[in-house]
């Protein structure tokens, strides 16, 4: 269980934490903080044991500030073989984030043999055979540089890979797979949109698809696509454990260049924070 979570629970209210805080603006929680508060009310909320959460979309229309806030969820459809839930998260009684999960029930796959692209992960070298640490800062990846959490090394125009071990939601309350792989997805923006100047696009929206929940606690992406064209971009991302593919990120993002971020500049301790207490 980790000691830096994004926020604790009031009754059924989220309080923000400092980790939870956005690199955007310092008034404002980041994406990560905001899914992984979704993802975990539409999971305790309308999960079902005998069905997988197939796709999670989270719209992310307007900032969550650094203030409590509420997540509302409903059930839409309780099917047999499938469950459709909406969530809302209130805050000042306004709608900040709107979401939608889908559980699918898990059966038996058809008969024959069907394409899949070949199982080619890739872990650091230092936690190839063990777990990444709690709290620990994310690794990246590209050709030139390799593995490392110099995110200066990796502000290059290159296909880039991620490895992470999300941290908790709320306090006192260890994140289910389900959590980890929301909380890891909303790094498709940052994976796929991130180039030699920095990021300069912000997403409006999530979607992660799964197949399987992981089967470890720390998780990795690699970027699949990226087009932009006039202040529009689109990104999808390739989702695994150590056992293989799980899942696809995919987000749709839009420019922000008047406040792009340099993460060349950010300054890190090992647990992958800044002195003010931001994520990384």
């Amino acid at each position: 269980m980790s000691v830096l979570t994004f926020h604790r629970l009031d009754g059924s209210t989220y309080i923000p934490e400092q980790v939870a805080m956005s690199a955007w603006k310092s008034t404002d929680i980041s994406g990560p903080a905001v899914v992984g508060a979704v993802a975990r009310s539409l999971e305790i909320d309308t999960g079902d044991a005998e069905f997988q959460p197939a796709r999670l979309t989270v719209d992310l229309f307007r900032p969550v500030h650094s203030a409590p806030f509420e997540v509302w969820t409903s059930m839409v459809r309780d099917g047999n073989r499938i469950r459709v839930a909406d969530a809302e998260l209130i805050q000042d009684g306004e709608t900040k984030t709107r979401a939608t999960l889908v559980q699918l029930r898990r059966s038996e796959n058809p008969a024959g043999e069907v394409w899949s692209p070949e199982v080619d992960v890739e872990v650091p070298p230092e936690y190839a055979t063990e777990p990444m640490p709690p709290e620990q800062f994310p690794m990246y990846q590209t050709a030139g540089a390799g593995w490392s959490n110099d995110m200066t090394a990796h502000q290059v125009a290159e296909r880039r890979a991620y490895w992470f071990r999300p941290i908790d939601v709320v306090a006192g309350e260890e994140a289910s797979p389900f959590q980890r792989a929301a909380i890891l997805s909303e790094g498709t923006s940052l994976i796929t949109n991130w180039g030699t100047e920095g990021i300069g696009f912000i997403n409006a929206d999530l979607t992660l698809s799964l197949a399987r929940l992981p089967r470890t606690p720390d998780l990795g992406m690699r970027a699949d696509m990226h087009v932009e064209s006039e202040g529009v971009s689109v990104g999808t991302t390739a989702i695994y454990d150590r056992d293989g593919y799980i899942g696809t990120g995919g987000v749709v993002a839009v420019s922000n260049a008047k406040r792009q971020i340099d993460w060349s500049h950010r300054k890190i301790n090992n647990r992958g924070v800044e002195p003010d207490g931001r994520g990384a």
